[in-house]
C-alpha cells in the first residue's frame, strides 16, 4: 500500500517532461552564453548587471510586488477565521510553515501564491472566490497554492527566466541602437574595425532574438507542467481531486461574467493565478503559462480513479 501511495505522489511522466524542459532551457542558455563570450563587448557587463539587478529585486520582493499589484490586504485569524483554519490544517498535513494570508477586494474569482520560499510565502484569494466556492472546493484551491509554495515555483520560474531577460535586453538595445546611429559606430578605430564590430553585434542580436523566442516557449511550457504538478499535489494533499476540479470549473465558468475592465486589470498577474484572467483558446494556448482546463480536469479524474483503488 505504501508503494502505491508513492506512485500516486510522483508522476514519472510529468517529472520526465519537466526535467526535459529544464535541460533544453539550460542548453539554450549555455549556447547563448558561449556566443556572448565570443562577441563580448563593453555593453555586455552592463546588460548582465542590469538583468541581474532586476532578477534580484524580483526574487527578493516577489511577494510584496504581487500583493501590491493585486491590492491584496493581509488578514489575521480574527478577520478570516475559516480561511486561516483551512490553511493551517493543510500546512500541518503538508509540513509547511504558515504563510501570510491575504484577500483581494475584487469579484473576480481567483487565487495565487507568491514568495521565494515557504518561510517567505503569501497566499491570496479574491473575495469573489470566497463568495462562490464551497469549503471543500476552497480547500482544493488553497492546497494547489500551497503546493506551489512547497515546490518553490516562484523561485524556480524567476531563476529560469534570467538569461531570457538578458536576451530581451540585448534585443531591445539592438533595436534602439539600430534606430539611433546604427550598429557599427563607435569612436576610434578604422572602418574595418567598425564593420567587424557591427557584424559581431548583429550576430549577437540575432542569437539573442532566437534565444528570447525559444526560452519564452520553454518557460511557458515549464510553467504549464508546474501547474499540473500543483494540481496533483493538491489532489494528494486533500485526497479529493474532485474538489479542486469542481472549483476550477466554477472559476472558469464565472470568468465570462466578470467586467472586461476588471479582467484587463488582473491580466498582469496571470502567471500567478490558478486560472488566468481572460481565458484563451486555440493557438494561443501553445504559449500560455497555464494548461487547458480540460487537460487539468482529465488529470484530476485519473487521480480520482487511482485514489478509489487504494
Amino acid at each position: 500500500m505504501a508503494r502505491r501511495r508513492r506512485t500516486l505522489d510522483r508522476d514519472p511522466g510529468l517529472v520526465a517532461r519537466m526535467t526535459g524542459t529544464v535541460f533544453l532551457l539550460g542548453l539554450v542558455y549555455v549556447i547563448f552564453f558561449v556566443v556572448l563570450l565570443q562577441g563580448v563587448g563593453l555593453a555586455l557587463p552592463v546588460v548582465i548587471v542590469l538583468a541581474g539587478g532586476l532578477l534580484a529585486v524580483q526574487y527578493w520582493t516577489s511577494d510584496k510586488i504581487a500583493l501590491a499589484s493585486a491590492r491584496a490586504q493581509i488578514v489575521d485569524e480574527s478577520q478570516a477565521p475559516e480561511l486561516h483554519a483551512i490553511v493551517q490544517r493543510l500546512c500541518l498535513t503538508a509540513g509547511l510553515p504558515m504563510p501570510r494570508i491575504a484577500i483581494v477586494p475584487t469579484d473576480m474569482p481567483n487565487a495565487f501564491a507568491t514568495g521565494r520560499s515557504p518561510k517567505h510565502a503569501a497566499v491570496a484569494v479574491t473575495q469573489g472566490l470566497l463568495d462562490r466556492l464551497e469549503p471543500h472546493e476552497l480547500e482544493g484551491v488553497l492546497a494547489h497554492e500551497l503546493s506551489h509554495v512547497a515546490h518553490r515555483d516562484v523561485a524556480v520560474m524567476t531563476l529560469a527566466s534570467f538569461f531570457a531577460m538578458v536576451a530581451g535586453f540585448i534585443t531591445r538595445m539592438g533595436f534602439y541602437f539600430g534606430m539611433f546611429g546604427g550598429f557599427g559606430g563607435g569612436f576610434g578605430g578604422g572602418r574595418n574595425d567598425r564593420d567587424n564590430s557591427g557584424a559581431s553585434f548583429m550576430v549577437i542580436l540575432l542569437v539573442s532574438m532566437v534565444v528570447y523566442a525559444v526560452s519564452f516557449v520553454l518557460i511557458r511550457t515549464l510553467s504549464r507542467y508546474r501547474e499540473f504538478a500543483a494540481d496533483r499535489g493538491a489532489a494528494v494533499l486533500t485526497k479529493s481531486p474532485s474538489s479542486l476540479a469542481s472549483a476550477l470549473v466554477k472559476i472558469s465558468g464565472s470568468m465570462a461574467r466578470i467586467p472586461q475592465r476588471d479582467m484587463r486589470m488582473a491580466e498582469g498577474l496571470n502567471q500567478f493565478f490558478i486560472i488566468p484572467a481572460g481565458l484563451k483558446s486555440g493557438i494561443s494556448t501553445i504559449v500560455s503559462d497555464h494548461p487547458p482546463l480540460e487537460a487539468r480536469l482529465e488529470q484530476l479524474r485519473r487521480l480520482e480513479r487511482q485514489l478509489e483503488t487504494l
